[in-house]
Formats: structure tokens, sequence, C-alpha cells
């Protein structure tokens, strides 16, 4: 039996996928729990059109990010943070810190898409984070912790 899921499913495949499954698993379990739809051949049209139309709508948005990761990396991006006698922060500067200092230049990135090169900084200094702007576009951006 081939089904079309609606959800990712652990083993089996990943949202909008077409999987092939015995049919007891797919009648019993997959459609009454809203997980799957039969794959019919209106179905599987449907989801040929939808695919396409994701496709064109996915370019746009990675011609889009890589625009704006050009931006981003020709800049040097200044994260404030209280310090103390010894050049010493207090706290720490997190992906939290970061993002927040990408908004105030332009630039809306979410913090779970910002990694740090050793996680949390406590010092003050130049240091380079990845950052993922879309599946496809990826990179390193600098930035400098400041007192402030």
């Amino acid at each position: 039996m081939e089904v079309l899921l609606k959800k990712d499913i652990d083993r089996l495949g990943i949202k909008d996928e077409l999987v092939e499954v015995k049919n007891g698993y797919g009648r019993n379990f997959l459609i009454p729990k809203g997980l799957a739809i039969l794959a019919t051949d209106s179905v599987k049209k449907m989801h040929a059109e939808t695919l396409k139309q994701r496709a064109h709508k996915d370019n746009q948005l990675k011609e889009e990010a890589t625009k704006i990761y050009e931006k981003m990396s020709k800049k040097t991006f200044k994260v404030p943070a209280k310090v103390g006698e010894n050049g010493k922060i207090f706290g720490s500067i997190t992906n939290i810190q970061l993002a927040d200092s990408l908004d105030k230049a332009g630039f809306k990135v979410e913090r779970k898409n910002i990694t740090l090169p050793t996680g949390n900084l406590k010092s003050v200094g130049k240091f380079e984070a990845d950052i993922v702007l879309h599946k496809e576009v990826k990179g390193k951006i600098s930035f400098e912790i400041v007192e402030g």
C-alpha cells in the first residue's frame, strides 16, 4: 500500500513523502491517526504540483538568503557586554545576544540558526560564528564583543 505522509515519522519518512507500507500498518494505524493518506492517482497529481510550487518558492528563498549572506559577511557586528576590570565579561555572550545585535543591524536571524564557536563566550575580542540562513546557504560571520 502506498501512502502520502502528513507528518514526519521516525524510521519511515518525512512529511510529504510517498512511502510503501504494509496494508495493515497503513489502514489500521497511519490513516486513522491522520499521519498519512492513501496515495491515489489524484493525490499523486496534487502532490506533484505541490512539490513543483514548493521548489519554485524554495529557489526564491535561497536566492534571497544568498544576497543577505553576502551583505552580512562583509560586516563585523558589535555585541555590547558589561565588562569587569580584567576584560572579563559579567555572565556570558550567547547566540541570543548575537541575534539581537544582528537584528539591530537590520538582519533578522533566528537564534537557533546561529552557532557560536565554543558555546558561550566569556571574554572580549573578535570571534566568528556559524550561521544558517537557508538549508543550502551556510557560512561564517565575524563579530566583536565590546564593552558597553
